[in-house]
């Protein structure tokens, strides 16, 4: 007899509540995967893809996520809805892959920043004053407030837009802008004397 669910069998199951589905699921049940798929992928998809703005890797998160909950069985139905834990499993899980690509990104940019092209060539006194120039906005930048400084810091070192910023930290659009331009008028009043 073959083990894959018939279409039958996965119509009957789709009006269990999702506690029923998480036990069959737990009993080695596919189609209870199948309809539990079918409930929730689109939820889990639409959050991996606002989060990571790729439809490959969004579907492959979902992929994932739904792989983990057939494999891992770390759901409990006691502590959330289900809605809720593949809501937050996914944010958390898109999350840590935007800072995996971010840290990649930043890796690669150190690499090149190390070595220079060959037609590049500065006196040692410029090198000394662009070094000297980016201590000091470094140092600038600790003593704004954290808020404006963990901005600031994915915007300029880390090449992040506003809005992946407020997508990221799931700080509204217009806060960032703000916290953006204070961190800013801050800084340039800090180092009015570098503008010269």
């Amino acid at each position: 007899m073959d083990s894959e669910p018939s279409k039958r069998q996965v119509s009957d199951w789709g009006d269990k509540s999702d506690e029923a589905l998480i036990l069959s699921l737990r009993q080695g049940d596919k189609a209870a995967l199948e309809v539990l798929y079918d409930r929730y992928s689109r939820l889990v998809y639409t959050i991996a893809f606002r989060i990571l703005h790729n439809g490959q890797e969004a579907e492959d998160l979902t992929q994932e996520i739904f792989l983990n909950l057939w494999q891992k069985q770390d759901y409990n139905p006691a502590r959330s809805a289900l809605s809720r834990f593949l809501s937050t499993v996914t944010r958390n899980r898109a999350i840590d892959r935007v800072r995996s690509r971010s840290n990649r990104r930043r890796i690669l940019k150190g690499m090149a920043a190390q070595t220079p092209p060959m037609e590049t060539f500065s006196l040692p006194e410029k090198q000394a004053s662009q070094g000297e120039r980016s201590q000091r906005v470094r140092e600038a930048l600790k003593t704004l407030p954290d808020k404006q400084r963990q901005l600031l810091w994915l915007a300029y070192f880390h090449g992040f837009s506003q809005s992946e910023i407020a997508s990221h930290t799931n700080i509204p659009l217009g806060t960032v802008k703000s916290r953006m331009r204070q961190g800013l008028l801050k800084l340039k009043g800090i180092l009015q004397d570098l503008a010269d």
